[in-house]
Formats: structure tokens, C-alpha cells, sequence
């Protein structure tokens, strides 16, 4: 048989999204075209997780950048723009915060996002003097609904939600607000598409989850 003949390996990967064909993305990529710029600032350890979502997010925010790292070179962070006024960093807002909060009402122009771990994102903080200096944006605690991540263990169920979730919380919260009732509808359904492409990743998450781990019950 030929290798053109041959049927895909599980560990084929998909040339668009780079994942193994069985948990490929692709069709669960909504486009939006947010009108606040995302900047995700990753943790190496997430840049790999399976259950991960800023790549999902990437694919679908028509806005949005995404850095890897630890203690990141400060010219690569003025490159993104970090230290022009009308930056945010979605976090909430305790004694560590040099800037204090972003001012209610004002859209930034750009929100800065840390995708790690509760404990690493604190690390992430520390080692980068320059995210200590921007003013925190923090999600409307009213306004927050139960989060639809059901794929990996929150240790703070109350507080933590995944990167897409977060993200996508923080743009429609920031675009809607001092808006009229049809406009804050409008972008409701903007970001609809994208909620109901994150819900079917999750499902299909799950899905390879549970097929992973009953292989090794039966092995």
C-alpha cells in the first residue's frame, strides 16, 4: 500500500490547527472581530494542554495576540503596546496592584490576559514588573454566569474559569457597557457563535476523555 494510500495515524496532525486529527479544533472556529485587542500572555505549561482554549480563542478573535513565556523581555511587552495608556490587564484588583483599577465605563484599547494557573499567574506578576504597572480590569462579579468549563477542576469554582471564558466575558462586558439595551443585545450575539463553538469543544473534550480512559481500563 502507498503512502497516499495509508490511513491517517491518530498522531496525524491537523495543518491548520496542529493538534492530532481526533482532537482537531477547526470546526469549532467562530470568527469575531472584537473591537477591543486581546493580548494573551501564556505560560509554558499551557502552551501545550490538550484542554487548553487560547488556541481556540486565537482562531476565532479576529483581534488577538498571543506571547509565550515566563519572565518575558520588557521590549517584546512595549512591542505589544503595554505601555500605552488604554491598557488593561484582566485581573482582579488586590494590594499587589500598582495602578489600582481601570476606570468604570471607560472602554481600553487593549486587555491583557494571563493564561496560567491561579499560582503561576501570581509568578507571572512578579516576574514582570511592567504588568504590576497597568490598572486591573475585573469581570462584573453580578454578571457572571456558571461557568461552562467543565473539563478541568477549578480550585476556586466561584472565581475561576477557562481563558476563552474570561476573555470573552471581559470583551462583551467592556463593549456593552454604557450601551442601550439593543446595542448590549447586539453584541450578545456577536459573541453567540463563539460561545456555542466553545461549548462543542468542551463536549468533544470530554468525549476523548472518556474514550482515553476507558483504553486504559481495558488495557
Amino acid at each position: 500500500m502507498s503512502g497516499s494510500d495509508s490511513p491517517a495515524s491518530p498522531r496525524t496532525l491537523c495543518a491548520a490547527c496542529a493538534l492530532p486529527l481526533p482532537a482537531c479544533l477547526c470546526e469549532w472556529v467562530r470568527p469575531v472581530v472584537n473591537r477591543v485587542e486581546l493580548i494573551v500572555l501564556q505560560h509554558p505549561q499551557e502552551q501545550h494542554q490538550a484542554k487548553g482554549t487560547v488556541r481556540l480563542l486565537s482562531r476565532c478573535l479576529q483581534r488577538c495576540r498571543v506571547l509565550v513565556g515566563e519572565q518575558f523581555d520588557p521590549a517584546d511587552l512595549l512591542a505589544l503596546g503595554l505601555h500605552e495608556a488604554g491598557t488593561a490587564l484582566l485581573y482582579p484588583l488586590d494590594e499587589s496592584a500598582d495602578a489600582g483599577a481601570w476606570p468604570q465605563g471607560k472602554e481600553p484599547a487593549r486587555l491583557v490576559l494571563l493564561d496560567a494557573t491561579w499560582r503561576k499567574s501570581r509568578k507571572l506578576l512578579h516576574l514582570n514588573p511592567l504588568l504590576q504597572q497597568l490598572p486591573r480590569l475585573a469581570l462584573a462579579a453580578s454578571a457572571l454566569p456558571p461557568s461552562r468549563y467543565a473539563i478541568r477542576k477549578a480550585q476556586r469554582p466561584e472565581q475561576q474559569r477557562s481563558s476563552l471564558e474570561a476573555a470573552v466575558l471581559a470583551l462583551q462586558q467592556v463593549e456593552s457597557q454604557g450601551q442601550t439595551l439593543a446595542a448590549a443585545e447586539a453584541v450578545a450575539a456577536k459573541y453567540a457563535p463563539l460561545w456555542a463553538g466553545f461549548e462543542g469543544f468542551v463536549v468533544q473534550r470530554q468525549g476523548l476523555m472518556s474514550a482515553r480512559s476507558q483504553s486504559e481500563s481495558e488495557g
